[in-house]
């Protein structure tokens, strides 16, 4: 394809910032969820540059008025996969509709597994083997790791395998490689879309905290995916953040470590300023990981004013045939009930200096939409998905 709209298109995911509830909440317990709409009741909130854009203009937001005339083109996803978590969200951006959920284990893992784990990787047991928020479950059971040497063992409503470990008990390479072991051995009926190494450090309960030096270990996404075929047309598919890791790499071309926004939108604006062509994927994992699980609405309003003065930057930094998407991949109230991830519309926000602006693109059936608006730029095609391309364009 010689005639691209785009050169380049700049995917950034605000990993769980979801706008409200999706007509089949009540199914998930999440009847009510409004992850933004939550945080602006809270309090008000000072997003002058995604206002800009057209936020506001999505739906009627408590504390955040809609513009008269928006700079982007915006409207809203629906989640059309039996999901509601981090791996689901992101494949099916890149066209994967998962019919079949991922296995949960919301009573813990099954004694097949765990002693399997136990023996394979020659640990001397493990602690926990319960559902829990990873900062109270190191506070819980973090100082009898210590005593053991039992790695502490969880899950939560999504469809994990996390093992947390005090970076001097358990080094972070031996983590690294029971971590292995545990996706080797979670495969078939109990294929969890992650298993997630979760490092801590500190004396006591008091004072442990999680490092950044998690590392997960997900399933590969069928090779019928945006990423691969973008990789395969000759673009660079450039992974930011927690990208790669939720693809298994597949489709990656270059993988940029950041592990919190701040390093992501700095990574971002780097890559920017670069000559790459073709998709730049980032992945904004503190909303979601800091303050959706952790229920902290101060911090998650913080969080979005810090990205929103920072967006003033990836804005500046666009070339001319530069495109700009933000959307998110699930929701993740942090004034709901419980800690887990709710099912949510995301929103979706474009811009371009020559894309048309202010297009109202409506409620999309599927987030597939964006991942298949990006393949017809760069002429691919993907199964999943309603392109809004020509919409965008001028």
């Amino acid at each position: 394809m010689t005639n691209r709209k785009f050169e380049r298109i700049c995917l950034i995911v605000l990993d769980s910032v979801g706008i409200g509830e999706m007509p089949d909440a009540a199914d998930w317990n999440d009847k009510g969820a409004d992850t933004l709409g939550s945080i602006l009741k809270y309090r008000k909130l000072t997003l002058p540059n995604l206002q800009k854009l057209g936020l506001g203009n999505i739906r009627n937001f408590e504390n955040l008025p809609a513009v008269e005339n928006p700079i982007g083109c915006y409207g809203k996803c629906a989640l059309k996969s039996n999901g509601k978590d981090t791996t689901t969200g992101h494949w099916e951006i890149a066209g994967i509709i998962l019919e079949k959920a991922f296995p949960t284990y919301p009573n813990g893992f099954p004694e097949r597994i765990i002693e399997r784990f136990v023996k394979e990787a020659g640990l001397p047991g493990i602690l926990g083997n319960i559902p829990a928020s990873g900062t109270e479950i190191i506070k819980q059971l973090g100082e009898e790791h210590i005593k053991t040497g039992k790695p502490i063992v969880y899950t939560s409503a999504d469809s994990v395998f996390q093992i947390a470990a005090h970076e001097e008990v358990i080094p972070l390479k031996r983590l690294y490689e029971i971590c292995e072991i545990a996706r080797r051995i979670l495969d078939g009926e109990d294929k969890v879309g992650r298993v997630i190494a979760r490092p801590f450090i500190g004396t006591n309960a008091e004072n442990f905290k999680r490092t950044e030096n998690r590392h997960d270990y997900a399933i590969s996404p069928p090779d019928d995916n945006l990423l691969p075929k973008l990789k395969a047309a000759g673009f660079d598919v450039i992974g930011i953040g927690k990208i790669a890791s939720i693809y298994n790499s597949v489709g990656i071309t270059q993988d940029l470590t950041a592990k919190n926004n701040q390093q992501a939108i700095d990574r971002t604006i780097e890559t920017l300023a670069s000559e790459s062509k073709g998709l730049i994927f980032a992945n904004l994992v503190d909303f979601d990981m800091l303050y959706g699980h952790r229920r902290n609405v101060e911090g998650y309003a913080e969080a979005l004013e810090y990205f929103d003065f920072r967006l003033a930057e990836i804005l500046e930094q666009l070339k001319e045939k530069d495109l700009l998407i933000l959307t998110a991949d699930h929701g993740n109230d942090p004034t709901y009930k419980g800690t887990d991830h709710t099912r949510e519309y995301v929103p979706l926000l474009c811009y371009g200096k020559t894309a048309r602006k202010g297009v109202f693109l409506g409620t999309r059936e599927s987030l597939a939409d964006i991942g298949q608006t990006i393949a017809e730029n760069f002429g691919v095609q993907l199964k999943e998905g309603k392109s809004f391309l020509n919409e965008i364009c001028a």
